[in-house]
């Protein structure tokens, strides 16, 4: 744990509270007396959910407090809270509803954190093709009274990845309600749009487009993993992000490159992003390019031996070779869908573009979506960068 008088930080270093295996999960609360507890799912333990007393700075648990307080099927994204009078205690967790296993999203309440509780249904969940399965998060009120349910959808297949929602939250009978309870049954159901919840604000996008002028990385941008230190630079060329290439923390293994540099594609039904790259800087043996990547990978770029650069499309290891590149800029360009089946083009002056490659689906893969990003990595030296000048994407 760590703690922070803004959530800006600065953070104090992380403390180590329990060293264990097979949890999940868990959630710290803090009563009005000032005690302090911590709420987390035992998964190897058939889904048991545990209540601990911790110390006031949350920094110690009280393991001979520990008291189940639910399980059932897969009940886990635990939540406590104390509204008007009432323990919440938020969770998910399968159950079998119109003959197929899904997850929905439970509260339990009682006037004493102990129980007894009782127990509600928040929001229906009718599988992937009709709701995806909203579930895990949290319930947040605004500075007005309002409450909402911030989430994302459990069920996973799509290549956006689990996609983050808001969704109202209305009380009837101290109870919440999330999203819109079209039948009157007491349960709601998703909602797929909304006023936003502020007002007085200008419109915001996600940031894509970067022509890395700025000191500093963008927050749209994400390593693969922990980026090696001296081996990207917006300064050593400005106005260009330089990648050196590094060994692959295991040869022939794409998910071991360092430094891919990514963000997340959107899921629209165009979607087209083009890099441009100064490629005068390879050496012998370098890789550089675009790529997608989750379980599986796709990358079209250049590969450079004994001197000569060559256009490259590796999915997932199987290698399509293309023609020679002789010029010291290229542009990349991926293009996909809303299904997402993705196509790779090249261009040596930016202006006609060649397809190369077969169609690639996007996929999904360890909790995460699809990624885009931008390589650079040589299997046998540490020599070699490229000098990334535009990424754009449109959509």
């Amino acid at each position: 744990m760590s703690t922070a008088s803004d959530p800006a930080g600065p953070w104090e270093p992380l403390h180590h509270v329990w060293n264990v295996a097979g949890w999940d999960d868990c959630c710290p609360f803090w009563d009005d007396d000032g005690q302090g507890y911590l709420v987390a799912t035992h998964f190897a333990d058939n889904y048991q959910i545990h209540l601990f007393k911790s110390s006031e700075d949350g920094k110690q648990l009280s393991h001979d407090s520990a008291k189940v307080i639910h399980q059932y099927k897969g009940s886990e994204a635990n939540k406590l809270y104390n509204i008007n009078g009432f323990y919440y205690f938020f969770h998910s967790e399968v159950r079998n509803e119109g003959g197929m296993d899904v997850r929905v999203v439970m509260m339990l309440r009682s006037k004493h954190l102990y129980g007894p509780y009782e127990e509600k249904e928040l929001i229906h969940t009718h599988g992937m093709d009709a709701d995806r399965e909203p579930n895990q998060g949290g319930l947040v009120q605004t500075v007005s009274g309002e409450w909402y349910f911030v989430s994302h959808q459990g069920t996973g297949g799509h290549y956006e990845g689990r996609t983050l929602h808001l969704l109202p939250v209305t009380w009837v009978d101290e109870w919440p309600i999330i999203g819109n309870d079209t039948d009157g049954d007491g349960i709601g159901e998703m909602v797929w749009g909304g006023k936003k919840p502020i007002d007085g604000y200008p419109a915001t996008v996600l940031a894509t487009n970067d022509d890395f002028e700025d000191a500093a990385l963008g927050p749209q941008w994400e390593w693969n993993h922990q980026p090696k230190a001296g081996k990207w630079s917006l300064t050593e060329r400005p106005g260009y992000l330089r990648l050196y290439a590094c060994r692959p923390v295991e040869k022939d293994n794409f998910f071991k490159i360092c430094n891919t540099i990514t963000q997340r594609p959107f899921r629209t039904v165009h979607n087209a992003v083009t890099v441009k790259i100064d490629i005068s800087g390879m050496a012998d043996d370098q890789e550089a390019g675009l790529c997608h990547f989750v379980q599986t990978y796709c990358m079209m770029g250049v590969h450079q031996k004994e001197g000569i650069r060559v256009l490259k499309y590796n999915h997932t290891g199987t290698i399509e070779w293309g023609p020679q590149i002789t010029v010291p800029t290229l542009w990349l360009r991926s293009i996909w869908n809303l299904n997402g089946i993705n196509r790779f083009e090249y261009s040596i002056d930016g202006m006609h573009f060649t397809g190369f490659g077969e169609a690639y689906s996007l996929g999904w893969g360890n909790y995460r979506g699809d990624r885009i990003g931008i390589y650079s990595f040589n299997q046998e030296s540490e020599q070699g960068h490229i000098d990334v000048d535009q990424f754009s994407y449109e959509f």
